[in-house]
């Protein structure tokens, strides 16, 4: 059976991913910090496929380099990597943030996927042809808005990596795609607010946003072609979310 592993796979995006990779008797290896959402979890999909979990912050090149290293040789020939850990913080103005929290996105989302798919390039490779690296970027890596800067900066290098990625994985079968969501209702807004319900709630009331399944199917869609097809990018949106007009500052 093929072997997915993704990180961030407590909530959101990776959760729903994990749901639709077993449903199609993939086996798992899924990461995340929070050990009793990936308990429970494992709880819910272990009884149809073969789930490993991780107990992983992926900031740490160290534990996650180990972690790779000591996989069960089962599990060690990965079809897929999801890198899909990562947030946003500090949706206030530039001016007003605390640095700890840009430091916080950097570290997470760049740096993290960096580790990640450092430590698992040998097993894709060795995998070869139909093996998968799949990049959960943003449509804030192309489209800025108020309140962006330093999340949709590290969601620019996500893609810009990738590209980069494809070149020098030319000839090994291994295909990289950016996978960037528009408006989607998960813990994203929560997360990006400390905890703000009310913030959450209004951010998706009245519209309607992208569920995390949607894009779970996006990523079993993209993990799945034939072998000699290669996603680069896919820009996914509600039909209700569009852009803005370019803002003007007057006297």
């Amino acid at each position: 059976m093929p072997i997915a592993m993704i990180t961030g796979a407590t909530s959101g995006f990776g959760r729903a991913a994990a749901r639709r990779f077993a449903a199609a008797g993939w086996s798992l290896i899924l990461t995340g910090r929070r050990s009793e959402r990936l308990e429970a979890l494992k709880q819910e999909l272990g009884d149809s496929v073969e789930v490993l979990t991780l107990t992983l912050d992926v900031r740490d090149a160290e534990a996650v380099a180990r972690a790779v290293e000591t996989l069960p040789d089962e599990l060690g020939q990965v079809t897929c990597l999801v890198n899909n850990a990562g947030l946003a913080l500090a949706p206030q103005p530039a001016q007003e943030v605390d640095l700890a929290d840009w430091h916080t996105m950097i570290d997470t989302n760049i740096t993290g996927l960096v580790n990640v798919t450092h430590a698992l390039l040998p097993r894709l490779i060795a995998t070869g042809a139909g093996a998968s690296i799949i990049n959960i970027g943003s449509v804030a890596g192309s489209w800025p808005y108020p309140g962006g800067h330093v999340y949709g900066a590290t969601k620019a290098f996500v893609e810009q990596f990738g590209y980069n990625l494809r070149c020098d994985l030319k000839g090994t079968g291994v295909r990289v795609t950016d996978i960037a969501p528009g408006m989607a209702e998960t813990e994203f807004t929560l997360v990006r607010t400390k905890g703000d319900q009310a913030a959450s709630d209004a951010l998706y009331r009245g519209t309607t946003p992208l569920q995390a399944e949607d894009i779970a199917e996006q990523i079993f869609h993209v993990a799945t072609l034939p072998d000699h097809i290669n996603i680069n990018r896919l820009e996914v949106m509600p039909t209700r979310q569009t852009w803005s007009p370019f803002t003007i500052d007057r006297d």
